[in-house]
């Protein structure tokens, strides 16, 4: 075990990103189990803001639902990565008596009228909502849902893929060996789980052998994720991985495309870097992560609201 490259910064066309200064410690790349110190520096001003499809969330689902619908689902976890990769939208009854599938069958009618039951949910009854939802195939080998750990009213909010093995077990996402990777690129900006940071899945249930959440999967967890962030009201959300990325912006997303750009979920900044367990699998892609930390960091602090 040993840490991998320096986190050295690149300059790039469209945004400019933060730079250790002389004095600061040399900031690596955290291993899962190693800490990494805290970069400081200047940057230039934040890039004008990329703004998504600007739906309020109901209607969103309401308007993509059929085109959701319309794909097949091939069960092999590859519709959400491949097809169009439009946004997320298909949503299912909450009715626990129902046998679930990935593709419900419900009209826009049903799909709006759940989301909007539970836009009017409280922490304390969304959570226990989560846990008896039965809305897709997911449902049926998990161990527990896992709706959402931290700070409620947090500034930071992050937004990944969906539970994997552990997190099943336990209840809570990231805390496994992507999830100690995550606490250590968190702490590289000062921040730390649970302290003005929430942490949220796409979908809630652990997908099989896991794999990537089907498209109808993701939208079935839709209107869950969007009355988190409607109660957190954070400051800014990073989408970590395409999915989560795709969840928010309900658009095609390429990780590599959209790096070092502010994009926006109904008003709120968005930034998108790459989920910490593909940095597990490509740490060559670590100093690119850091790099979009120190801009999201950059993007908070120059926030008027910061």
């Amino acid at each position: 075990m040993g840490l991998g490259p320096v986190w050295r910064l690149r300059g790039r066309d469209h945004a400019q990103v933060m730079e250790p200064n002389a004095e600061a410690h040399e900031a690596r790349i955290p291993d899962a189990e190693a800490a990494v110190p805290m970069a400081s520096g200047g940057v230039a001003s934040t890039p004008e803001l990329q703004w998504s499809t600007p739906t309020q969330p109901v209607e969103r689902i309401e308007r993509l639902h059929a085109a959701a619908q319309s794909r097949p689902s091939g069960g092999d976890g590859r519709q959400f990565a491949a097809d169009h990769r439009s946004a997320p939208v298909k949503s299912a009854a909450h009715d626990s008596a129902q046998r679930p599938s990935a593709r419900t069958g419900l009209d826009q009618d049903a799909s709006g009228e759940r989301a909007r039951r539970i836009a009017t949910l409280a922490w304390d009854d969304l959570e226990a909502d989560i846990r008896e939802c039965r809305a897709c195939v997911l449902c049926e080998r998990r161990s527990q849902p896992v709706p959402g750990v931290g700070d409620r009213r947090a500034r930071w909010m992050l937004v990944g893929e969906g539970p994997g093995a552990e997190e099943d077990l336990r209840g809570e996402p990231f805390v496994g060996q992507a999830g100690r990777l995550l606490d250590n690129m968190l702490g590289s900006i000062g921040l730390k789980r649970g302290d003005d940071v929430y942490i949220a899945n796409a979908v809630k249930c652990r997908p099989p052998h896991n794999r990537t959440p089907e498209a109808g999967e993701v939208a079935a967890c839709l209107p869950y994720l969007e009355r988190q962030i409607d109660l957190v009201q954070p400051r800014l959300l990073v989408a970590l991985g395409r999915p989560a990325a795709q969840a928010l912006l309900g658009s095609e997303v390429r990780i590599g495309a959209a790096r070092g750009k502010l994009f926006a979920h109904r008003g709120i900044p968005v930034v998108v870097t790459y989920h910490p367990a593909y940095l597990l699998r490509n740490p060559q892609d670590k100093g690119k992560a850091w790099e979009d930390l120190c801009f999201a960091r950059h993007c908070m602090q120059a926030s008027p609201s910061a």
